[in-house]
């Protein structure tokens, strides 16, 4: 009996060693947990059985995983995760709709080739819709999708209004050319002709499919001043590609009228003294009609400094290119794009049980749910008791390396102790047979 005794004892010390080996072997496995071996003594027992009978060896209950908290080790991927704190990541695998749900600690994810964020095994990160604001829309792993980034922003603004300061130089002429428009306009303009005009600035306006459009501003000088009118006057004519905009909000004007800006002995403008809404038109190029306004503010001026742009600036943009992807510490994933815009892409998911080490183990630091983990509890992260977003980090193994070997060697040696009772029960059992009578 001693011999199947120690036996099991060999066993119990191989076990032991395969589960340190285990963890030894993964201490730079992201994301892994370590485990434990637990055992429990072997005793025969009957109703009418003496209490003071040897035990019969011992047997492995349970390999235990302990889902302890790992170091952090920086990275320069914002789709890098790590959690601090309590919480797996949620993915999907296999299918994208009926794919199996996983958890894991891993958060070393990448995009695949359909733009989808996927960790190492090609498994979905899974993320709850929001809002444009980030706010949460439904919660639940039900309500979860797939993490896909965009492309582009998939949006563009047509311009509306553009802002305009600029300063004037006090001692420009007024130009002599005759009108191209008959004699009811006594000055010419021509925008081919510099000397039909003063000076101009330019800027580039959107539509609202984003196709980039030029427009110009051609300011010409009228009047100068006089003792009698000290004042000073010029004409602004807007120009959105090849044509010409009506500054008087009337598109069937012929020809446009142009803005008269109006400047006092001092240099200040006194008209006009708000914005200007001028006609719409749909230039060539143009997917739609443009409705466009002009606010010269409070800093346009005529001074003796030559002709200055301060400012020009509008309010649409094209669909830009994704630039950047950030993840906040409460899950929220961001996407940049270069046009200047973001867009909330949804927020990561994490979920919790009431019992992890009934957890099944999958491999690649991944597990599914059992009935003896219970079912997850889902959430946001930084939120209820979930842990915290650390974008730019992987979680280390929570492998302590001189424990694993103190826990190596003490196995070996339970090891070679049983092995060596295992020969003296054989040395017990050949001097018995050795008897004579």
């Amino acid at each position: 009996m001693s011999f199947y005794t120690s036996l099991s004892g060999l066993k119990a010390a191989q076990t032991d060693l395969a589960v340190i080996s285990n963890n030894v072997a993964n201490v730079g496995t992201i994301g892994f947990k370590r485990s434990t071996s637990q055992f429990g003594d072997i005793i025969s027992a009957s109703p009418l059985q003496s209490a003071a009978i040897p035990g019969q060896g011992t047997r492995l209950k349970s390999i235990d995983q302990q889902f302890t908290q790992g170091g952090f080790q920086t990275s320069e991927r914002s789709l890098d995760l790590a959690v601090s704190g309590q919480g797996f990541f949620v993915v999907k695998s296999g299918s994208m709709v009926n794919g199996s749900v996983q958890y894991t600690r891993n958060g070393s994810f990448l995009v695949d080739s359909d733009r989808y964020v996927v960790d190492k095994s090609g498994a979905y990160l899974q993320v709850l819709p929001t809002d444009a604001s980030g706010t949460v829309t439904a919660t639940g792993i039900a309500a979860a999708r797939n993490l896909q980034l965009p492309l582009t922003s998939g949006l563009s603004r047509a311009t509306s209004t553009m802002d305009l300061s600029i300063n004037l130089p006090a001692t420009a002429d007024v130009p002599s050319t005759r009108s191209v428009y008959g004699a009811a306009n006594p000055y010419a303009f021509d925008r081919f002709d510099l000397n039909s005009f003063n000076q101009q600035a330019a800027t580039t306006i959107y539509d609202v499919q984003g196709n980039a459009l030029p427009a110009t501003i051609y300011f010409t000088r009228q009047t100068t001043p006089t003792v009698a009118d000290p004042t000073s006057t010029w004409e602004a004519r807007l120009f959105v590609g090849d044509s010409e905009i009506s500054a008087d909000g009337n598109p069937a004007t012929i020809p446009p009228a142009p803005l008269t800006l109006t400047f006092d002995a001092n240099g200040n403008m006194t008209d006009p003294t708000a914005a200007i809404a001028y006609a719409e038109v749909q230039p060539a190029g143009a997917a739609a009609a443009l409705a466009l306004t002009i606010d010269y503010g409070a800093n346009t001026r005529q001074t003796a400094s030559p002709f200055t742009v301060k400012t020009f600036t509008q309010d649409g943009y094209a669909a830009g290119q994704l630039d950047n992807v950030t993840v906040d510490s409460e899950g929220l994933v961001t996407a940049t794009f270069s046009n200047g815009t973001s867009q909330a892409l949804g927020k990561v998911i994490l979920a919790t049980f009431s019992n992890p080490e009934g957890l099944r183990q999958l491999g690649d630091a991944r597990w599914t749910a059992t009935g003896e983990s219970g079912d997850p509890v889902v959430g946001e992260p930084n939120s209820n008791g979930f842990g915290i977003i650390q974008s730019g980090a992987l979680e280390q193994a929570n492998v302590d390396i001189t424990e694993e070997l103190v826990a190596l060697i003490s196995a070996q040696r339970n090891f070679s102790a049983n092995a060596k009772a295992i020969d003296a029960a054989n040395q017990m059992t050949q001097t018995i047979v050795n008897l004579r009578g």
